[in-house]
């Protein structure tokens, strides 16, 4: 008996909203996954739990995926890589964050976020993340609150999702179409929450696949004095396409990590990326690969002409021997001549890799990760890649908003609710943390900065040569911690005021009582 509600017919007409929106960018999305990524994308009519075949046929060169896999390498090791602190945690207020208690809290609440992050199966999302995006624009994962992780991560690909935004482009809103067993249904929402018939599968342990419904949404109905979760900012809503409401939850935060890798126009909900760019050259190399290959079929085994006299069949085998009759005409010969120029037709294909890795920045990344920064200064840092990151400066600049910051606000937030995170000093009460990226990335775009600090302090020291008063227009001290913050090496590692003023204060003494001994023993 199928079973209808106000709230599942409202959840319904969300999703079917958000689907419409995104049948436009299907045909594209199709497209990117079987010329690049022919492993990902779920569209309508593919089967759960079965695996996808890849067309040979038409994929022969297999440089676009390497390239895809460059990208997202890349991606990983330069913003989020596992293996090296890729944030800081700071805050507006430069007074508070110079005191110890402050920065240790601070630091404390990084280090157990990174543990956080190394328990779960965020690293293994992100880098689906960054195949995803590079290849199809947009790219979504779900964080969810773990008993055991803290937080858990599950990953989507494009077709498998929809998604809507709010009056700003901000992404607010998240639907998806999956299948599930009747046990694995009754296991996760309830044999008392499921229809009748798919718990009567349920009982009889069907194999047969269902399909669930799931949105989550702002919540009309939100209200900041009730703490029960149909009140909650975010509604989550799982039902059956005959309308059987499964199971309805809520969220504190919006629990979809979203990002694009770039939006054309304003009202686009979805992004383009590098696979957009370089779908037709991965087409073009594709053709010309295949071109390739029928002509050096052609021009070591050429289609052949046989006289009428040849007796029997003809033995094209090395040192193969075939009869012929006649006197005058060759008995088999090749019925044209194929002349190809491989070494031009090399070149052709060669330039053709050239700009699909350069779409997808693989010579941008592969520079970075060959650089040793320890064994090059500043300047030559910036020289190297200044002009690069600006090509990627918006991309990342969007990746920030809508990846890195979501994820560690989205982290904070859990870890909090869960006391995983001490309460912070009564000082910060009403300040504002901040969220400094100090990845390999963020260094390489940050190194501009350097270079200015060091330019502009050996120009002070020329002048100073000739006028000393000069230094007294240099704050050294700001110097340094600007200089050691576009580094990014952690605040804590930097004594605080009242530390350093005890420091020199102690310096001054000791000189001073050396002063006073000297001139003691002078006048004796």
């Amino acid at each position: 008996m199928t079973e209808n509600t106000h709230e599942t017919e409202f959840f319904r007409k969300q999703y079917d909203a958000m689907k419409a929106q995104a049948q436009t960018w299907q045909s594209t999305w199709k497209e990117l996954a079987t010329f690049i990524a022919p492993t990902r994308g779920f569209f309508e009519g593919e089967t759960t739990n079965h695996g996808k075949k890849i067309d040979h046929r038409r994929l022969i060169d297999s440089d676009p995926m390497l390239a895809v896999e460059v990208l997202s390498a890349g991606m990983m090791s330069g913003l989020t890589s596992p293996s090296r602190s890729w944030f800081e945690l700071s805050l507006s207020n430069g007074r508070l964050m110079k005191e110890t208690g402050v920065r240790d809290w601070l630091y404390e609440v990084r280090r157990r976020m990174e543990e956080v992050f190394s328990r779960s199966n965020i690293y293994n999302t992100l880098h689906s993340f960054y195949q995803e995006i590079s290849v199809f624009g947009t790219a979504a994962f779900l964080l969810e609150e773990d008993m055991e992780r803290v937080i858990s991560c599950r990953s989507f690909t494009a077709g498998e999702y929809v998604l809507g935004t709010d009056s700003r482009g901000k992404i607010n809103a998240f639907g998806r179409e999956f299948s599930m067993t009747a046990e694995q249904m009754a296991e996760q929402f309830g044999r008392k929450n499921l229809p009748h018939f798919i718990a009567r599968r349920a009982e009889e342990k069907s194999a047969e696949w269902f399909k669930v419904m799931h949105v989550i949404m702002p919540n009309p109905q939100a209200d900041a004095e009730k703490s029960d979760f149909k009140h909650m900012p975010f509604v989550s809503a799982y039902f059956t396409p005959q309308g059987h409401l499964l199971r309805q939850g809520g969220y504190l935060e919006f629990p979809v990590i979203a990002a694009r890798w770039e939006v054309k126009n304003s009202g686009d909900i979805y992004g383009r990326g590098p696979g957009w760019k370089s779908l037709g050259d991965v087409k073009m190399l594709q053709k010309m690969q295949k071109a390739k290959l029928v002509a050096l079929d052609k021009n070591t085994n050429p289609p052949m002409m046989v006289s009428a006299n040849v007796q029997g069949e003809v033995n094209l085998l090395p040192g193969g021997l075939t009869r012929y009759n006649g006197t005058t005409d060759a008995a088999v010969k090749p019925a044209y001549q194929v002349s190809i120029d491989f070494a031009a037709l090399e070149n052709s294909i060669e330039r053709v890799k050239q700009t699909i890795k350069s779409q997808f920045f693989a010579d941008v990344f592969l520079m970075l990760s060959t650089q040793n920064f320890a064994r090059m200064t500043a300047t030559e840092v910036a020289e190297r890649h200044q002009e690069k990151m600006l090509v990627l400066g918006p991309v990342l600049e969007r990746l920030k908003n809508e990846l890195l910051d979501p994820l560690i606000e989205r982290t904070f937030a859990i870890m909090f609710r869960r006391g995983v995170i001490a309460l912070p000093p009564e000082k910060l009460e009403g300040e504002e943390i901040k969220v400094q990226y100090v990845s390999m990335i963020a260094q390489a775009q940050k190194a501009n900065g350097i270079g200015n600090i060091e330019q502009g302090i050996n120009f002070i020291s020329r002048l100073a040569q000739g006028n000393p008063e000069v230094l007294d227009k240099i704050n050294f001290d700001a110097a340094v911690e600007e200089g050691l913050d576009l580094l990014g090496v952690p605040p804590v590692l930097l004594r605080s005021e009242e530390e350093t003023r005890q420091i020199r204060a102690n310096r001054q003494n000791i000189l001073a009582a050396q002063r006073l001994g000297e001139e003691v023993g002078i006048q004796k």
